[in-house]
C-alpha cells in the first residue's frame, strides 16, 4: 500500500493521519507552505483524496486536476461539498460515513426540540443572572399534543422519529417519495406537511436541489405555534426568511445546529430570544467522531487493498467484479 499516494486536504482527528501514514504515502495539504504548488507537484501521483472538512470544495475543476484519482473518502454523512455526480460520470468513487453518526445526530435533534419548545437555555440564563430571586421563570409552550413533521426520512430521520414517538409525538414525513416500510403518514408536498405539523425537523441532504426549500411560504404554513429544527445543512433554510418569521412571531421558535455560512452566524439570529443556536455539534461526541474517522480510513484502505469501497454514495455505486 505504501506506493499509493493519498492526499488529505485538511486536519482531522489524529487517528486519520496516523492510520493512513502507516499504510500509504500520505501528503498533508494543510501543512504545505504553498498548497497550490504542492497540488501541482502531486497531481499525477495522487490516487486517493481524503476530504476532512466541508469547507474544502471539491468541484469538477478540483477533482479533474488529478488524472489518476480513483477515490474520494469524505468525513461526514453529507457530501454536498463534493461534485459526486461529476465524479460518478468520470469513473471516480466517493465515500462518506453514514450509519455511525445517526443516533448522535438524532439525540441532538431531540435535545434542540426540547430546548426550543421549553426555552431551556433561556431559563438557565435567567437563573445564572440571578433573576429567579426576583420572580419565577415565565411559563413556556409544551411538547404535549404536537405533531412532528420530518423532512427527509432517511437513517437519521428514522432515528429521530423513534425518539420523538417515545416522547408521545405523532410523526409525519415528506421526501421525494413515500416509503413502503415507514409506519408514518406521508405528505407529497412540503407545504402540506408544514400545515399539518407544528414541529418541522429538517434532516434532508444539502445541495442545489434543496437550497432554501424551507422558505417564507413553508414557515408561514408551519404557523405561529410552529417550531423549526435544522440538523441537516444551513442551506436548506432561507435564513433571511427565518429571521423575519422569528421576529414577527410567524413561528414560535427555532433550534439550529447548522447555518448557511458557517461558522458565521447572522447577528440578527444571535439577538433573538426565541431561537436556540448550536455550533454544528450534531455528531460531535468523541466516540462518534472516532467512528466516523475510522470509517473514512477504512474506506480508503479497503479500496487500496482491492476490496472496494465500504460506503459509496448513491451517485458513485460500485459492484465487485467476479
Amino acid at each position: 500500500m505504501a506506493d499509493w499516494d493519498v492526499l488529505m486536504t485538511g486536519p482531522s482527528l489524529p487517528i486519520v493521519a496516523d492510520r493512513l501514514a502507516a499504510a500509504t504515502t500520505l501528503h498533508r495539504l494543510w501543512e504545505e507552505k504553498d498548497p497550490e504548488a504542492a497540488l501541482q507537484r502531486l497531481a499525477e501521483r495522487v490516487r486517493v483524496v481524503v476530504a476532512t472538512g466541508h469547507s474544502s470544495r471539491m468541484d469538477a475543476a478540483f477533482l479533474s486536476r488529478f488524472p489518476n484519482l480513483q477515490l474520494v473518502a469524505s468525513f461526514g454523512v453529507g457530501y454536498d461539498h463534493i461534485d459526486a455526480s461529476w465524479a460518478g460520470a468520470n469513473g471516480l468513487i466517493v465515500t462518506h460515513t453514514p450509519g455511525v453518526l445517526d443516533a448522535e445526530v438524532a439525540d441532538t435533534a431531540l435535545a434542540l426540540t426540547l430546548a426550543a419548545v421549553r426555552k431551556l437555555p433561556q431559563a438557565e440564563r435567567y437563573l445564572r443572572e440571578g433573576r429567579w430571586l426576583q420572580a419565577p421563570y415565565p411559563l413556556t409552550a409544551s411538547l404535549r399534543g404536537r405533531t412532528m413533521g420530518i423532512l427527509g426520512l432517511g437513517r437519521i430521520g428514522r432515528e429521530i422519529a423513534k425518539r420523538a414517538t417515545a416522547f408521545g409525538l405523532e410523526i409525519v414525513y415528506h421526501g421525494r417519495k413515500a416509503q413502503d416500510d415507514a409506519p408514518y403518514l406521508y405528505y407529497p408536498t412540503l407545504k402540506g406537511m408544514a400545515e399539518a405539523c407544528d414541529i418541522l425537523v429538517v434532516v434532508a441532504p444539502g445541495g442545489a436541489a434543496t437550497r432554501h426549500i424551507v422558505n417564507a411560504e413553508i414557515l408561514g404554513a408551519l404557523g405561529s405555534n410552529g417550531v423549526l429544527i435544522n440538523v441537516a445543512r444551513g442551506t436548506l433554510v432561507d435564513e433571511a426568511a427565518l429571521i423575519e418569521a422569528l421576529k414577527s412571531n410567524t413561528i414560535l421558535a427555532a433550534g439550529l445546529d447548522v447555518f448557511e455560512k458557517e461558522p458565521e452566524v447572522p447577528a440578527e439570529l444571535l439577538q433573538l430570544d426565541n431561537v436556540v443556536l448550536l455550533p454544528h455539534v450534531g455528531s460531535a461526541s468523541l466516540p462518534t467522531r472516532l467512528a466516523m474517522a475510522n470509517l473514512v480510513v477504512d474506506n480508503a484502505l479497503s479500496w487500496i487493498a482491492g476490496r472496494g469501497p465500504l460506503t459509496p454514495v448513491p451517485e458513485t455505486p460500485w459492484k465487485a467484479v467476479g
